[in-house]
């Protein structure tokens, strides 16, 4: 039997405007960016001698997929509360979907899931956000330094990489079967899923 409720995964770039599209849906919005592993998981990818938070293999994909299989389910789940800046999770919170057919699930690792969540008949749709780089860079630095994630420099830094790693980050997520979208895209086709009663993702 399907599960009554199914999620939209929206993927894309950091800074890409992941967060903001998925309010305008005006669905619950369930931040995956709370499934980041503890920073003194001994799993945690290492490059050049230091944590990298950019890999999938920092981000705790089956967790992310146990709430999202709850949710649909049941219609609540207690997610995590993750703490940046501190690199661990501080809190857990009660999610509760209320009357919705549908879910926002939205990270840069949104689109590592989408096989598991559509073989476990989860899925109603995934996208990965994109817009012009520049656009991206600006937005990125702006919300890392209003919310004090790290220090100036290392911000400044993070983002020229992420600046050249943006094409190869999109190509992946689009490999993992997110299909490409501009953020009007993304509204206009979940307004169409919940119109059609959120038919399965093909």
């Amino acid at each position: 039997m399907k599960p009554p409720r199914r999620v939209v995964l929206l993927a894309g770039p950091s800074g890409s405007g992941k967060s903001y599209i998925a309010r305008q849906t005006g669905l619950p919005v369930l931040c995956l960016d709370d499934f980041y592993k503890n920073g003194d998981d001994p799993t945690l990818p290492l490059r050049n001698g230091q944590i990298d938070w950019e890999s999938p293999g920092s981000w705790d994909a089956a967790s992310a997929v146990e709430v999202i299989s709850q949710l649909a389910r049941h219609g609540r789940a207690d997610v995590p509360v993750y703490a940046i800046n501190e690199d661990r999770r501080v809190s857990t919170r009660p999610f509760e979907l209320a009357d919705s057919p549908l879910l926002v699930a939205e990270g840069i690792f949104a689109a590592e899931i989408v096989e598991e969540c559509r073989n476990q008949g989860l899925l109603a749709g995934a996208y990965a956000l994109r817009r012009p780089r520049g656009a991206t860079f600006l937005r990125r630095l702006t919300r890392d330094l209003a919310e004090q994630r790290k220090g100036p420099a290392v911000l400044l830094r993070r983002g020229v990489t992420l600046l050249r790693a943006e094409p190869a980050v999109l190509r992946r997520q689009t490999g993992l079967g997110a299909q490409p979208a501009r953020g009007r895209d993304v509204l206009r086709r979940v307004a169409g899923l919940l119109a059609a009663g959120h038919p399965p993702a093909h």
